[in-house]
């Protein structure tokens, strides 16, 4: 018995401690080696068995499969510029008001959230509202933000808006009809909240008059079709949810089919295109699906039940509440992605969770919008930014979430109904 206790004890250290510099980053070292170094001690010390730990590993194909679809989409509109023309346009359409310019920007981000993930906000759209916001000369932070909360407001848009809903449902997913009359008025909730808080706290930045663009962006040949052929893979995403087919491989098979469309024309982009995508978050999640096992080899499956058990036992209201705003507080502390799927394990092992499922995935997608290391979109916003040599600190923008992310919670809990 006190070998098993100690056995716990290190499973919780060493889990927590490479969730904790995964987060922080501590002497630089990216966030991939942190998960799977953890993971990796987990096994080696025999904490984990090897045959559970690549179980883990091996149930996170399809969210592979679709992580590597958007980022290979994402990267491809980032070549051609598709979303640097996309930001332009709203300027042009602007005319000259800051505020009309912020309006249009948050109705992109909406858009690109839910059609391409939000990783795709934060990593390809987010220098390209820069870059735009730069040339017509207004303050660019309000712009900024606008681009990192979104892309966490409206990623339950659809099944495909955000990773971590693979995560939280896996095989459970709901098909595109039962997932809209579930989440489409929370969405809109969520959606609706998140910008009026952003525009009343930038009410005073945004009053000023954008300078005309002399130089507009033009859409180049290559770019044009890059845009066709991400129209067509977010049809055929969206048509994937609707026949309730798992997301993964649809989502791949749409990037490289868009992949090879565009390279009809431009030989030299298939090299490009892999060269610019970050594969290491393959890695850093595979990490996380080990020590989330080992976690759940440690006893938190059980005070996971035992939390919903205990949330049975209450009223609709208060369990939804409860559910959703203890999900949101804990992604900040330890990410979104690990709370999403030790979430998920507790939810296919409950009994019956209904609504309580549907608020803690609302929790999980939306939670994450009151630090910058809640969710995995954030933090490659930041990364995104500071490659561009801007810097907003985790203070700016926790002034931003204390305020608008407890608000859109509750709002969009307030209309999901089922």
């Amino acid at each position: 018995m006190h070998i098993a206790h100690v056995a716990t004890v290190l499973i919780w250290t060493i889990s927590l401690a490479s969730i904790l510099c995964m987060l922080l980053r501590p002497y630089g070292i990216a966030e991939a080696y942190w998960a799977c170094g953890g993971a990796t001690l987990l096994v080696v010390a025999r904490l984990i068995p090897l045959r559970q730990a690549g179980h883990a590993a091996y149930e996170g194909v399809d969210v592979y499969l679709f992580l590597t679809g958007m980022m290979i989409l994402a990267e491809l509109a980032r070549e051609e510029q598709v979303f640097e023309w996309v930001a332009d346009v709203a300027a042009q359409h602007a005319k000259n008001s800051a505020g009309r310019l912020f309006v249009l920007v948050y109705l992109v981000g909406t858009v690109v959230t839910a059609l391409l993930s939000n990783d795709a906000t934060a990593v390809v759209l987010t220098p390209a509202v820069l870059a735009v916001v730069r040339r017509v000369r207004v303050d660019p932070k309000p712009y900024l933000l606008a681009c990192a909360f979104i892309a966490n407001a409206a990623s339950f848009v659809f099944p495909i808006s955000n990773p971590a809903n693979l995560v939280v449902f896996a095989r459970h997913m709901p098909a595109l009809g039962s997932w809209l009359r579930i989440f489409f008025l929370p969405s809109v909730a969520s959606v609706l909240i998140t910008f009026l808080c952003l525009r009343w706290i930038s009410r005073k930045e945004l009053r000023g008059e954008c300078q005309r663009d002399p130089n507009p962006v033009s859409l180049s040949a290559g770019g044009k079709f890059a845009l066709a052929a991400l129209l067509l893979a977010a049809a055929a995403l969206i048509a994937s949810s609707a026949l309730g087919l798992a997301l993964g491989a649809p989502t791949c098979g749409a990037a490289i089919l868009a992949m090879a469309v565009v390279t009809c024309r431009d030989h030299t982009i298939t090299l490009r295109v892999v060269k610019g995508v970050s594969w290491s978050v393959l890695p850093l999640v595979a990490g996380l699906f080990v020590i989330v096992e080992a976690l759940h080899y440690a006893g938190l499956l059980r005070l996971g039940l035992a939390g919903l058990q205990a949330l049975a036992h209450t009223s609709t209201q208060v369990a939804k509440v409860t559910a959703a705003l203890v999900v949101a507080f804990l992604s900040n502390g330890m990410n979104n992605l690990p709370v999403g799927l030790m979430s998920g394990a507790a939810i296919r092992h409950a009994p019956e969770t209904g609504v309580v499922a549907h608020a803690i995935l609302v929790g999980v997608d939306l939670g994450p919008n009151l630090s910058v290391t809640g969710s995995l979109a954030t933090i490659l916003w930041l990364i995104a930014l500071r490659r561009e040599n801007v810097e907003i600190t985790a203070w700016e923008f926790f002034k931003v979430g204390i305020v608008a992310m407890p608000l859109a919670v509750i709002g969009s809990l307030l209309v999901l109904w089922s």
